[in-house]
């Protein structure tokens, strides 16, 4: 099969997140063939390099999502009022608020609220294909006049009638960043329409996340009718939410501005969702990562038919010695590993470790990984006086120097050199936090054999599943018992300890993740409707896949990678053959995510 995997922010490049789980996926599934369709997210992104890409890799096409030059296109009368008219009905959808339950009373309403917003999408998308941009006109006056008019139209939101010009130039300018994958020119078809192939040519799209990453496969699925895949391991919509402020946040609140108004926090929110909503509604398959993300799909009108849960998979051999090892850890330490910023709340867990030592005074707390950015720097400084105030310096007698029982120390350390030796360098790893996801440091704690207590956040309890103690969040005294109670029963930790490394290889390693999307490739591929397949000579084949397009490589053309930029003038770049870009390799190791 050939498979168009779209990524935004990952793969290939070096400085993305989920780079490492793309590279997996595709050196694990070499039968196939892989164009990659990359999104990036920041200039720096671009200047760090791709990881070396495997053979399979036929084909890599990027384009900027973080800057883009105005087209340069002129539109003629009709085309300004197919814009006008499109995006004109894309506004008045978001300026109506949320749509229906599809569940409910309302199921006919909501339907018609989703035909409206996707016709829209897609008016604009063929737009911009043929005239060859869509940029400018989404940077022009008229945009704004539409906008602003679809806010004060009778039956809008509110919040929207009451946008001001600053406001309103701030959702236009959101969403001309968001429509920016209508603009490219990666829709050509299986005959090169677009002066080469494009997604019209692979059997499958496979987007790795919600978003922008899956708008071109909904395209894709659009002009060419090519089976969409999309993977979440953390739902795009809710990541939305967090950073925007839109949903609940750990963090403090942004300050004013236009950008965090009311009326551009419900119009992007309502925008983002409606997005979410139509690309659950044509993927013909949806993957989440875990029950949580499951969840939110279904509450943002996914398909239930429609899921599969697949666990990220994860590398096992890297902890493999560690878990086969006897435990050897100080049986009166407590262990908390990742990265350091509010949303891990390691204020409770400071002030647990104070009722902890009340009934355990001999426990000491290592708190092992580097602060996230500027605000985990802040939040790190505040914990250290935190815990010198909670935990003045200690002396075993008079004439020796006192020590703190909390540490705070960073991988690399002389006395936590590698992440394995972390997670072991103590009897009990403990997790504190109060927003996660899909909690990975827990699941490289389990691979180590460790016991851990956790709080009941995110996917913990599914990940954990009865093999280590789960507490609320923002319980410092439950967590504190939790400890104890571990600390105190050897047997009970190394029972738990032996469940929790049986479970993680039965689910979360890479040979399960890669073994689940071979599957699902092929169910996919077989149960979508046969295209018309152009050979040398032109005839079509229109009632099967012929049998050369089984065999690997470019049957109908040259056997040769090719890496362009696809794109308008903004997107474009002289292109690259395998032999530039594989001229200095970068490894695809663990600091690819």
């Amino acid at each position: 099969m050939r498979i168009g995997l779209l990524t935004e922010g990952g793969y290939p490049y070096l400085s993305g997140d989920a780079g490492l789980w793309c590279d997996r996926l595709v050196r694990g599934l070499g039968q196939h063939e892989f164009d990659l369709y990359a999104l990036s997210r920041a200039e720096h992104q671009e200047e760090a390099g791709w990881v070396e890409l495997p053979p399979q890799v036929g084909r890599v096409r990027t384009a900027p999502l973080w800057t883009a030059e105005d087209d340069g296109v002129a539109y003629g009368r009709r085309a300004r009022r197919r814009f006008a008219e499109s995006y004109g009905e894309l506004v008045t959808a978001l300026c109506e608020g949320d749509p229906p339950d599809p569940a409910g009373t309302q199921g006919a309403a909501a339907a018609a609220e989703a035909d409206r917003f996707a016709n829209a999408l897609y008016g604009l998308a063929e737009l911009a294909r043929d005239e060859g941009g869509l940029v400018g006109a989404l940077r022009s006056e008229s945009a704004v006049r539409a906008l602003e008019r679809a806010c004060r139209a009778p039956g809008a939101l509110r919040t929207a009638r009451e946008a001001r010009v600053p406001e309103l130039l701030a959702v236009a300018a959101h969403l001309e960043r968001a429509l920016r994958p209508l603009s490219l020119d990666w829709y050509g078809d299986e005959s090169g329409g677009d002066g080469g192939e494009g997604l019209g040519a692979v059997d499958l799209c496979h987007a790795t996340s919600g978003g922008a990453a899956a708008l071109p496969g909904l395209l894709a699925r659009h002009f060419f009718d090519v089976p969409l895949l999309v993977t979440e391991y953390g739902v795009r919509l809710r990541t939305h939410y967090l950073s925007s402020g839109t949903g609940p946040s750990p963090g403090p609140a942004p300050a004013p501005s236009a950008e965090t108004a009311p009326a551009v926090r419900s119009l992007v929110a309502a925008f983002h969702g409606r997005l979410a909503a139509e690309v659950y509604r044509q993927a013909a398959c949806v993957t989440p990562g875990n029950a949580h993300a499951r969840r939110w799909q279904e509450r943002c009108g996914a398909d239930r038919a429609k899921l599969r849960t697949v666990y990220p998979g994860m590398d096992a051999s890297r902890f493999a010695e560690a878990g086969d090892s006897l435990d050897t850890a100080d049986p009166h330490t407590l262990v908390w590993v990742g990265r350091v910023e509010p949303a891990k709340d390691l204020v409770s867990l400071l002030h647990a470790f104070a009722e902890l030592r009340k009934q355990e005074p001999r426990t000491r707390l290592r708190i092992i990984g580097a602060a996230a950015g500027a605000e985990g720097q802040a939040y790190l400084g505040h914990c250290r006086v935190l815990a010198a105030q909670l935990f003045p310096d200690e002396a075993d007698g008079p004439h020796a120097v006192g020590d703190n029982p909390v540490s705070f120390e960073e991988i690399g350390g002389p006395d936590a050199p590698t992440l394995a030796e972390a997670y072991t360098a103590g009897a009990v790893v403990v997790l504190s936090s109060v927003v996660e996801g899909f909690p990975v440091g827990l699941v490289e704690a389990m691979f180590c054999g460790r016991a851990t207590v956790s709080t009941d956040v995110g996917a913990v309890v599914e990940v954990i599943g009865g093999t280590g103690l789960v507490v609320p969040p923002r319980n410092p005294r439950a967590l504190a018992e939790a400890c104890v109670a571990l600390l105190r029963d050897p047997e009970r930790r190394a029972r738990l300890g032996a469940a929790a490394r049986a479970r993680a290889l039965e689910l979360f390693t890479v040979e399960q993740n890669v073994t689940a999307f071979h599957g699902i490739y092929l169910e996919l591929v077989a149960q979508a409707p046969a295209r018309r397949f152009h050979f040398d000579d032109g005839d079509p084949r229109p009632f099967a896949v012929p049998a050369e397009a089984c065999l690997t490589g470019q049957w109908a053309g040259p056997d040769a990678r090719v890496t362009a930029r696809g794109g308008p003038s903004w997107a474009a770049g002289s292109a690259a053959g395998p032999a530039a870009r594989d001229a200095s390799p970068i490894a695809a190791t663990e600091g690819a995510r």
